[in-house]
């Protein structure tokens, strides 16, 4: 088929853009000294885009290093200072949007509509939506709790902070882990990963064009058991932040843990869908495949295990199969692409290897297998929805990561609750329902950081992320997401100038 994205993608050389290195530290692109090699590859194609020198431990002690240094000025300038920054780096990034998407698509493949409607204008809002955020770092107000003294709280930041970011949403990750952490007034040490650094580095590079000082963001591509352990057990990080899988989460605060450093964990997910059977169907559908199917599935929060109360259950899983059959898989460069591939083949033959394996125990509906003709050399893998499979099985229980979404009938409302909880993870979940008493009670009742009603996905930098149970612990975005980079101090002033304090008798002397 005609294939009008292959043009644009020959027009912009990642190898060329970053040919100074995947290293970004104080301010300056910078080979990795690992002594081994790494290339981006296009899933789409197969073909590789970018090949890099690795960053290691060396690498990470600049980088803390850089950040130190930068510690005492970008900390000690004003909120207002810093505010007006990062609205020069959300300007920064907004001019460069067309370049983000580009090479957000390019690394993932990830469709172009995904990139240039959601990635991009999402991360510039955060960006902006900190820059404000700066100037409201507030602590409880001041007042004469004893009698005898005033008090009040100071948020201060924590120093430097090393975070490690996943490969799902790399754009929107760096942000999320960068932003608030300098809104703060600390400075970063990020870790993307080691398939998907190019939009961190073009992150990075737009921070130090708006004005940030050298040091305050720095980037280290290497691999994770090398310069991300190392970054993380550093003694002069004070603060880590990991998203990632629950069993490299654990790995994490192991390390963390030795060092007793703040930790921020945003972890794995398995997303229930809660269908009542008042719910709009044709609603309840669109929301079922959109939440299944966006980033190709690969979204911690994405809808992954639907629970439809038997009334619905058949016309549920006859109008999800229908629909994911019309989504266009294609080349991510086409705008007309809804779903590109996933990250890498691997990841396509591990989820291929879950809906292989239950087969033998439920009914694959409608896909279940990647496609061929001119898609063969991608990571591409069909919709899939798999209904039947029992509680238990691990296409239910485990985190798959790919399009596929899983569909079970439930009677009562106590059931489809119970389900809903029955599992590992607490990230995000909706309830779908026209009764306001029924679906608050779902929100209530169901253990997860966000739950959606009507609806599933939407986020908004206002709005806190993170999740209960295996899911982890703190939050990204919003204001909230400050407890996380921020230190509270209590402040006491004696107001009476007595020298002999009368609370001096319990240590010495009498009234």
């Amino acid at each position: 088929m005609h294939n009008p994205g292959h043009g644009n993608r020959d027009r912009w050389s990642a190898q060329d853009r970053f040919a100074e290195g995947a290293q970004y530290i104080a301010g300056r692109p910078a080979e990795g000294t690992s002594g081994r090699t790494h290339a981006v590859v296009d899933p789409a194609t197969g073909d590789e885009v970018y090949t890099y020198k690795l960053g290691g431990p060396a690498d990470v002690d600049a980088a803390v290093a850089a950040a130190r240094e930068a510690f005492p000025g970008w900390s000690g300038a004003t909120p207002g200072e810093r505010s007006d920054a990062m609205h020069r780096f959300a300007a920064v990034l907004a001019e460069r949007a067309d370049e983000f998407a580009h090479a957000e698509s390019l690394q993932c493949g990830k469709p172009i509509k995904l990139s240039r409607e959601f990635d991009v204008p999402g991360t510039v809002d955060n960006t902006a939506f900190f820059a404000g955020a700066a100037r409201h770092l507030q602590g409880q107000s001041a007042g004469e709790y004893s009698g005898d003294h005033t008090s009040y709280v100071r948020r201060e930041p924590i120093g430097v902070v090393g975070s490690v970011a996943p490969w799902n949403y790399p754009l929107q990750m760096a942000a999320w882990k960068i932003l608030p952490a300098i809104a703060a007034g600390n400075t970063i040490v990020l870790k993307p990963s080691e398939l998907t650094p190019l939009t961190s580095l073009l992150f990075a590079l737009a921070a130090t064009d708006a004005g940030i000082p050298d040091g305050v963001v720095n980037i280290v591509t290497g691999a994770g058991q090398d310069a991300g352990e190392h970054l993380v057990g550093h003694p002069n990080v004070a603060m880590t932040s990991f998203t990632g899988s629950t069993g490299v989460g654990k790995r994490v605060a192991e390390i963390a843990t030795a060092t007793v450093k703040r930790l921020h964990l945003e972890l794995g997910g398995k997303a229930p869908f809660v269908v009542f059977d008042d719910a709009d169907l044709e609603a309840a559908v669109h929301g079922a495949v959109a939440g299944a199917l966006i980033n190709t599935g690969q979204d911690c929060t994405a809808a992954t295990r639907a629970y439809v109360q038997r009334p619905l259950y058949e016309a549920f899983v006859e109008g999800v199969a229908d629909l994911m059959e019309t989504v266009r898989l294609g080349d991510p460069f086409d705008p007309s692409t809804d779903l590109g591939p996933l990250i890498s083949h691997a990841q396509r033959d591990r989820v291929a290897g879950f809906v292989e394996r239950a087969r033998s125990y439920a009914r694959i509906v409608t896909g279940g297998e990647a496609p061929g003709g001119t898609l063969k050399d991608g990571a591409y893998y069909r919709p899939t929805l798999i209904a039947d499979a029992p509680q238990d099985s691990e296409v239910v229980q485990s985190e798959i990561f790919g399009p596929v979404l899983a569909v079970l009938p439930f009677d009562s409302d106590d059931e489809g609750i119970r389900l809903a909880n029955d599992i590992p993870y607490g990230l995000a979940a909706s309830a779908w329902s026209r009764d306001v008493y029924r679906a608050n009670r779902a929100t209530r009742e169901i253990k997860a950081g966000c739950v959606w009603v009507n609806d599933h996905i939407p986020i908004i930098s206002e709005m806190p992320h993170g999740g209960y149970k295996a899911s982890g612990f703190g939050k990204d975005m919003s204001s909230y997401s400050f407890d996380e980079y921020t230190q509270i101090k209590h402040v006491m002033f004696d107001n009476t100038g007595v020298a002999a304090k009368d609370w001096h008798r319990t240590v010495f002397g009498d009234r």
